[in-house]
């Protein structure tokens, strides 16, 4: 293991790791926001949205990332809509992770009681209100840890997006494999980078869950 050479180009998986952090937030903060949406449209019995939701999270569900991204960065261009590979890496994991976070949450709420949302009607709540007062809260404490797994899927996801011509890690270590040979060295820093990366998220996260579990409890 050649430890200078490590040293001498290990600030490029730092810009590598901080694009990968970008593209990860964004990703997973439109992902929790679709499913969020799908989520609400079923509790209101939206009928004309819920055909056009089970069809997305069946599609999104049984295919991979790597051809989704495939359709956005290269079918999509032929009939005029172009984007650039961040975004084209960002709407794909928000579309992949919203039909997860969607079921995650389809989880949660049906976990509640239909009991308290009879007794949130009886007091003169509205829907919108038992929504957020009654159903959300306890909804969120029992699809948490379902919520926890899809973040650190879609953080571990965001391996493929080099089939766009990003920078991101893993195109950095093929890169500096396919220019200089030194493996073992591109291969350590690639597997160092994503656990710096993943494990105090994956750690936040168990904390969080058990501290809802705790009060909960």
């Amino acid at each position: 293991m050649d430890f200078e050479f490590i040293k001498q180009f290990y600030p490029m998986y730092v810009d590598a790791g901080i694009l990968t952090l970008k593209l990860a937030f964004l990703g997973i903060v439109l992902s929790i926001i679709i499913g969020a949406f799908c989520t609400a449209a079923r509790y209101f019995n939206v009928k004309f949205a819920l055909p056009f939701i089970d069809a997305y999270i069946e599609l999104s569900r049984n295919t991979p990332l790597l051809i989704q991204l495939f359709f956005l960065y290269y079918a999509l261009p032929k009939i005029g809509i172009s984007m650039s590979g961040f975004t084209c890496a960002v709407v794909g994991l928000a579309f992949l992770g919203g039909s997860y976070m969607a079921e995650s949450f389809r989880l949660g709420y049906e976990s509640v009681r239909r009991s308290q949302i009879e007794a949130g009607m009886s007091i003169g709540l509205s829907k919108s209100q038992i929504l957020y007062h009654v159903v959300s809260p306890q909804a969120f404490a029992v699809s948490l840890p379902s919520v926890s797994a899809n973040i650190i899927f879609l953080l571990k996801e965001t391996s493929i997006v080099s089939i766009v011509a990003l920078a991101d890690l893993v195109y950095v270590a093929k890169d500096i494999i396919g220019l200089y040979y030194m493996t073992d060295e591109a291969l350590f820093m690639l597997v160092v980078s994503y656990l710096a990366i993943i494990l105090p998220i994956s750690l936040g996260l168990t904390w969080l869950e058990k501290r809802i579990a705790r009060a909960r409890g």
